[in-house]
């Protein structure tokens, strides 16, 4: 069974991440297969948009923390290469040279939320949830993409505490363009796609160029490629934090793992 399906569907590919068991965490072997995906995409004249999203319950709980705690990976330098795909498939989608869409139902966390947020477009059900708690376990975000979204503020907020936000609440900060019913979401972003898909592709294609320079401008690139650097070593720094949570893992599991990091939060937030 593929990690990703892809599908055309009118004039929009669209790419579903396909672990719904579980909540599409993002292995090694599946960010392999969205690159590849948005290759297949970008490269194809009779798409002009691209729509992600997720199978089942969740668009994605974020990276895969079963397999990372299993990995072994222990210096800056090791940690910097497994980092850098993931910066990299990120990146690939922030920069897609078409328009792109998420649509976004249930957990939308970490690496799933990073995913989201390199969308032009974001699409959310009332029970979505956004946000990075990496900080909960002695991590941090991958792909350092949330100021340039949000702002500052609440940006410093949310990433010092790993708080999440609802859908209501990401709509008001910016996270999403609109809040849609559940059983609307892929009609509600097929016909966004279709309304997008009325541009020529060259004009869709330069204005998206012009948009995402825009914020290059700002230094988003730079913050990004600065922020691996400090995430390498945040991974490599063997926390107390990181030591129980990575132990709980290997021998609890990772639902354990997550409930543990939760109940020092007061709370809990899912996989």
């Amino acid at each position: 069974m593929p990690l990703v399906d892809y599908e055309i569907r009118e004039q929009a590919a669209w790419v579903t991440l396909n672990r719904p068991e579980k909540l599409n965490a993002l292995s090694e072997g599946l960010v392999e297969e969205l690159r590849a995906a948005l290759r297949k995409a970008s490269a194809d004249p009779a798409v002009k948009v691209v729509v992600v999203t997720g199978a089942g319950r969740a668009f994605s709980a974020g990276y895969d923390l079963a397999e990372e705690a299993g990995s072994g990976t222990g210096s800056a330098d090791a940690w910097h290469d497994v980092l850098a795909a993931d910066v990299t498939a990120t990146m690939e989608l922030w920069s897609l040279a078409k328009p792109t869409i998420a649509a976004v139902r249930g957990w939308c966390l970490a690496g799933g939320c990073e995913l989201a947020m390199a969308c032009d477009l974001v699409l959310a059900t009332p029970d979505a949830h956004f946000g990075e708690p990496e900080i909960r376990y002695g991590s941090g975000p991958v792909t350092l993409l949330m100021p340039f979204v949000i702002g500052q503020k609440k940006t410093n907020e949310l990433l010092f505490t790993g708080d999440v936000v609802d859908a209501a609440e990401a709509e008001r900060l910016g996270f999403v363009n609109r809040v849609v019913p559940a059983d609307e979401l892929e009609a509600e972003a097929a016909a966004l796609a279709g309304r997008i898909a009325l541009a020529p592709l060259p004009v869709l294609r330069l204005t998206k160029i012009a948009l995402t320079r825009a914020y290059e401008a700002m230094g988003l690139r730079q913050a990004v490629h600065a922020n691996l650097e400090l995430s390498a070593i945040l991974n490599a720094a063997d926390s107390p934090e990181q030591r129980e949570f990575d132990e709980l893992v290997r021998s609890e599991g990772l639902r354990a793992a997550l409930a543990w990091r939760d109940r020092r939060y007061g709370e809990r937030l899912g996989g």
